[in-house]
């Protein structure tokens, strides 16, 4: 049970509907065994000149009876057996999706967008169908095989059928013996096709960039590489089967040859009938379909156990990040922050990020965050969205432990517009009520004017309901940024973070945006992120980081006087903007 302990929840709860489909095959393919008979009874008829008309419309009807019942039969146990599979499908996609959500950044540092894609499709896919057809297959060759046996002893002769049968153990020999290198195998298929989706994914992501460094050819290269080795893999799979099959069927030919030669014997002395003898011939042609069967459903079997593997690793893995000893009825958890000697450093690696970090921020202030490329700013924001752990009692909002707040209750009172401004491919309205159950479109209509990306909008052939390619590609970075902070507008924030989101945008619309953010946001709590002075020299209290620690902190006017870092940065950007004018 140790590979199906995810699924067994849904198994049980569905095992009825399950045994009844099998049921009905099993009875189907019993039904499917009196049609050699019929056969074997109008053959001995025909040669006896005993074949009335009375008794080929007999025969006839229960042929035809017996057909009507199969395909009725066939309609159900499809129905029941395969719609169950792809439930399973259904059910086990939405469980996996689900679980990947829960999973913390890290997790996602290091897996590739093109195996998450393949375990999401390919695998579900591969367990699918060892749940539906793998099972059909499994019934059919184990129920029909030994009914057919069964059939063949009782009703035409027993030696003639353990004669018969003896090429078919060899089937089951070589099926144990190529077994593990189908596991082997199907494993070798899965990696290259995650590889080819990832090198696909990264590609059609990063077209832009490739066309402009004219790199056309060296991403097709390496493309072909990855799809080269996924052809390699599957024709490596291919030949595998190639052979197996091939040679099932061989060995159910060698049973008819044994069985025409000692049965025609068995005939000529009398000791079976003709119409028995075309019967038994029937049953070694059906029983090739059991043989036969094995192979494929242990193929089937095989793929399934794989992919439920490696399945079943996402799904152990817990989330990095949860919600442990949180406190309940946390209700007005006001935008409050301090932080006590918070030090961290990321998941498996050894350099410290961040040092002795201490500050507070009350209700309704501004602190803006500056310093180099490198020097932890985004770290810090991330910490306070709780993306990342951190220590009990390193940071408080709300006067409560970070790790003590629900997750969800910690991320709706803020409002972020990270670096990286991901638009989704639906509407622009979709995008700025992403955070929000509903908006109208005058309040996305409010909150974009606020931004300065309404009239953008209107320009737009279709207004709000303008359609984004991928990443909101249709849209320049400014644009991005301004749809972006509309969307953490619209969720109506008692904290935002703004981590460098008006670096694409001009000064003056830098101001404009910032003097309309303020009267807004007037009991907002605001934590500014910038590179440049003039977006921050407002703030109440301004930061300086250095290597992961706070060098200076202090107002604008304060900083400017310690003559440090933040007055160094202050000349040099007034001297490039006297440039720039000049």
């Amino acid at each position: 049970m140790g590979d199906f302990r995810y699924v067994a929840s849904f198994m049980k709860k569905h095992i009825w509907w399950y045994l009844f489909g099998i049921l009905l095959l099993m009875a189907i393919d019993g039904l499917q065994l009196v049609t050699p008979l019929i056969i074997g009874e109008f053959t001995d008829a025909l040669m006896a000149g005993s074949l009335t008309g009375p008794l080929i419309i007999k025969l006839i009807f229960y042929t035809l009876a017996i057909a009507v019942f199969v395909a009725a039969g066939r309609y159900g146990w499809r129905m029941t057996i395969v719609t169950t599979a792809k439930k399973l499908e259904y059910w086990l996609r939405g469980e996996v999706f689900k679980h990947l959500e829960k999973m913390s950044l890290n997790y996602f540092n290091h897996h590739k967008t093109g195996d998450l894609m393949a375990h999401c499709t390919n695998d579900i896919s591969a367990i699918r169908n060892a749940f539906g057809g793998g099972v059909i297959m499994l019934v059919d060759a184990i129920f029909m095989g030994i009914m057919t046996i069964a059939i063949m002893i009782v009703k035409v002769d027993l030696n003639l059928t353990l004669i018969a049968l003896i090429p078919m153990p060899l089937i089951a020999f070589f099926i144990i013996v190529l077994g593990k290198k189908v596991r082997q195998r199907f494993q070798e298929v899965q990696e290259a096709f995650s590889d080819l989706t990832d090198v696909a994914q990264e590609n059609f992501s990063g077209i832009r960039i490739i066309k402009s460094f004219v790199q056309e050819a060296a991403s097709l290269k390496h493309f072909n590489e990855k799809n080269q080795n996924n052809f390699l893999k599957n024709i490596k799979l291919a030949k595998l089967f190639g052979f197996v099959h091939p040679l099932v069927g061989f060995i159910t030919m060698l049973s008819t040859l044994i069985a025409m030669i000692y049965g025609g014997g068995l005939v000529i002395d009398g000791t079976i009938s003709i119409g028995e003898f075309v019967a038994f011939l029937t049953y070694v042609g059906l029983l090739s379909w059991p043989m036969m069967a094995l192979g494929f459903v242990y193929n089937q079997l095989q793929r399934g156990q794989v992919s439920l593997k490696r399945i079943n690793t996402i799904l152990e893995t817990p989330p990095e990040i949860m919600d442990l000893n949180t406190l309940e009825g946390l209700l007005g958890l006001t935008p409050e922050i301090e932080i006590r000697n918070l030090s961290f450093h990321y998941p498996n690696t050894e350099a410290v990020v961040l040092k002795d970090i201490n500050l507070r921020v009350n209700k309704g202030e501004t602190l803006a965050v500056v310093g180099k490329t490198g020097s932890g700013k985004t770290t810090l924001v991330n910490l306070l969205l709780r993306l990342y752990q951190v220590e009990d009692e390193t940071i408080h909002v709300g006067g409560h432990d970070i790790n003590r707040i629900p997750l969800q209750t910690l991320r709706n009172l803020i409002g972020y517009v990270p670096q990286d401004n991901f638009l989704f491919s639906k509407t622009i309205k979709y995008n700025v009520g992403f955070g929000t159950d509903h908006i109208t479109e005058e309040e996305a209509a409010h909150y974009t004017k606020i931004a300065h990306i309404y009239d953008e909008i209107m320009d737009f052939p279709h207004g709000f309901d303008t359609e984004l390619g991928e990443r909101g590609v249709n849209m320049s970075g400014g644009q991005k940024q301004r749809v972006s902070i509309a969307r953490a507008l619209a969720k109506k924030p008692e904290l935002l973070i703004l981590d460098d989101s008006l670096s694409a945008v001009d000064t003056k619309t830098e101001e404009s945006i910032l003097t309309h953010l303020k009267e807004t946001l007037k009991d907002t709590t605001s934590i500014l992120i910038a590179h440049r002075i003039s977006t921050i020299k407002h703030a109440d209290q301004i930061i300086v980081l250095d290597g992961g620690t706070i060098a200076e902190r202090g107002n604008h006017e304060a900083l400017l006087a310690l003559d440090g870092l933040y007055a160094d940065m202050y000349r040099k950007q007034l001297l490039e903007e006297k440039l720039s004018e000049a």
